[in-house]
Order: structure tokens, then sequence, then C-alpha cells
């Protein structure tokens, strides 16, 4: 693997570069968010190892600038910030996983080794969910209904795909947290029943036919009625 660490921390980032190398990846190191981002946007990289507070750029608006420009490139946010709220924000601005410091380094490599082995499956077959008249492209990340393009955010995208892989079963606020979100479900928030509420608008809403349901004290379905 080709890997970019972003991280201002010189210890920290030596130490996760040396771990890299000694897996046979090749390291390259940036160590504020101007040159992370510049550097992500003008070399190939497998993946993107990307911290939270940095000079210059924060790893927020990094990640979400490189979306910006069409690159989709996976990337890891490595944070000491761990809230719920931090995780949705990292994931609303386009990153693939967050991992919390501190960290055990084997969890690192394994996370980094699913999401390369995600991206690399995802380019070489053609992948579209199917369910009625709405189409998921999971390698161009386009959502269509009824041939009508749907824009979606990096979040609704990856909610709307984890709906269709389990069409037909209903999946839990709790499912949907900790397959979506990865985060454990806090019953004291909201934040799922507001983004399949999102979804609605943007799926149903001006669709006669409804695929997004609500199964009282259950959780959600996706089906084709």
């Amino acid at each position: 693997m080709k890997i970019l660490v972003v991280e201002d921390e010189p210890k920290l980032a030596s130490f996760v570069k040396k771990g890299l190398e000694e897996q046979s990846c090749q390291v390259d190191v940036a160590y504020d968010g101007q040159m992370g981002r510049n550097m992500a946007l003008s070399n190939s990289y497998d993946v993107i190892i990307l911290d939270v507070n940095l000079p210059k750029l924060n790893g927020f608006d990094v990640v979400q600038s490189i979306r910006q420009e069409k690159n989709q490139t996976p990337v890891l946010m490595l944070t000491a910030m761990g809230s719920v709220d931090d995780k949705l924000t990292g994931f609303e601005s386009g990153a693939d996983d967050y991992l919390v410091k501190p960290f055990e380094f084997r969890e690192l490599m394994a996370r980094l080794r699913a999401l390369t082995k995600r991206s690399t499956e995802n380019g070489i077959q053609a992948n579209v969910l199917k369910v009625a008249d709405l189409e998921l492209d999971l390698n161009e990340k386009i959502a269509r209904r009824d041939s009508r393009r749907i824009e979606l955010t990096a979040k609704e995208f990856g909610l709307l795909e984890y709906l269709m892989r389990n069409r037909g079963r209903v999946v839990s606020r709790i499912d949907i947290a900790e397959k979506v979100w990865d985060i454990h479900f806090d019953t004291g928030t909201n934040v799922i029943d507001v983004y399949v509420n999102f979804l609605r608008k943007k799926i149903d809403k001006d669709f006669p036919q409804k695929l997004i349901h609500t199964v009282i004290g259950m959780g959600y379905m996706l089906k084709d009625e």
C-alpha cells in the first residue's frame, strides 16, 4: 500500500510511518492540512490517514476539499476527537472510517486493509444495487430513481446502501449506528431518525411508491411493495 499520513505531531507521525513501513507500505508524511491536501491531490495513494486538529487546514476541511476535487481515495480519520458529533462531522466531510486515539496498531492495519480491499473491489466490478426503480451505483457513488439523479451526502449514501443491502429486512437504530456510523448507539440521540427523514425526502417524497418504511418500535425497512 502507498499511504499518506497527515499528522502534525512528529513523534506520532514517526511511529505510524515506521509501523507501516515494517508492513511493507510506502509512506509519505505531511505535517499540516494544507500540505496534506496538496499531496493528496498531486499523488496517487491507496489510503490517507488524516488527523483532525492540524495547522493551516483542519482534517474535516482537508477531506471535504479533496472530495470536491473528485478524489475518492479512502480516508481514515485518526484523532483524539471521539465524540459522536465529531464522528458524524468526519463522515459528513467524506471520511470512510474513523479511529480514535489512543489506538492499537494492529487495529489500524486491519482497518487500512479493509478500506483498500473495498476500494479495489469497487474499482474492478460494476456494482449497482436496485430496488424497484431505485438504483445505487457504488462505483460512481450516484443514486437514481426513475432515471432521475438524486444528490446525496456521503452519510446519506452510506445509509441508503445499508438499507438496500438489507432490503425486506427490519434494521434497528442500533444496527444502523454500528454499521453505517461505526458508533455505539446513544438512546438519547435522534440522529438516525433525522438522517432517515433526510433520505425519505430525497428518495420517496416525489414518488407515489414509498420504499422506506418505519416499523414502529423496531426500526426501518426498505422494500418494494
